[in-house]
């Protein structure tokens, strides 16, 4: 049984949500990190294009989500489906970590400005909040 990496449900979480009718996928495009203060030991900007920084792995969490794409550092997802109940979105993504592709399934819940929580039930429940970086 595969375990499900907490920064990949926060990237599935956030395409959900950026893809539900009450919210514009523009909304959610940017840097994710699980602790505002460690934005700028993890992400940067080349080229005008969020990157992470290269011992963004060593910080706290992150992503990146950019249309239908979540990259964290070490997986990257498509969304395939969401689903809005108007409470939370549950989404179905393609995940990648380089040697195997899983589909996952999580919510994604805005919990304030800037601030949405990811969360899963299997394989065991797991809640993760992220807020956006100022970039």
């Amino acid at each position: 049984m595969r375990t499900i990496n907490p920064l990949v449900l926060l990237a599935l979480l956030v395409l959900l949500v950026a893809q539900s009718a009450s919210t514009e996928a523009a909304d959610l495009s940017g840097a994710w990190a699980i602790d505002s203060s460690t934005c700028g030991d993890i992400f940067t900007k080349k080229n005008n294009k969020l990157a992470f920084k290269q011992d963004a792995d060593l910080h706290a969490g992150g992503i990146i989500v950019h249309g239908k794409q979540i990259t964290g550092t070490f997986q990257k997802c498509t969304i395939k489906s969401l689903h809005d109940d108007g409470r939370d979105v549950r989404v179905i993504a393609a995940c990648s970590d380089g040697i195997a592709v899983s589909d996952m399934e999580f919510d994604v819940k805005i919990s304030g400005e800037n601030k949405i929580t990811l969360s899963s039930k299997e394989p065991v429940p797991v809640e993760m909040p992220y807020v956006r970086c100022p970039m």
